[in-house]
């Protein structure tokens, strides 16, 4: 198994770097939207949200059986599908901009067919079994 690096902190999963890179950035932009834009409530969802993505996957590294890994990672996709709306709602009422909302939603895409991939993929061995 491949280990990554980010910031001291040992991530395993092919989808711990990314969605703890993803984190990153979501706490980065949730201290922006606190500190300039004096925006409590949307962030704070945003944050809970983008931050349980990565918790999720981190969680699904000990579980006690196939079935308990597709639920957590089926809550992380479900999480990265919640992101993905709050993030839309922060460039529609112009809490970010544009060219910061395509940066971010692309990171969020990117989660969510990773996910989307993980969760078909052991759906579609479960069958098979």
């Amino acid at each position: 198994m491949k280990v990554i690096r980010r910031k001291g902190v040992i991530l395993k999963s092919p989808a711990e770097p990314k969605s703890f890179d993803f984190a990153i950035k979501i706490v980065n932009m949730n201290k922006h939207l606190v500190e300039e834009k004096k925006e409590y409530v949307i962030s704070k969802q945003v944050l809970r949200s983008g931050t349980s993505i990565g918790a999720n996957i981190a969680e699904a590294e000990h579980v006690q059986s196939r079935a308990d890994f597709l639920s957590k990672m089926t809550i992380a996709l479900k999480e990265a599908d919640e992101t993905k709306f709050w993030l839309r709602l922060l460039e529609a009422t112009d809490y970010i901009t544009h060219d910061e909302a395509v940066s971010i939603l692309s990171d969020c895409d990117e989660l969510i067919r990773l996910l989307a991939s993980i969760t078909k993929s052991l759906k579609s061995n479960d069958k098979k079994d």
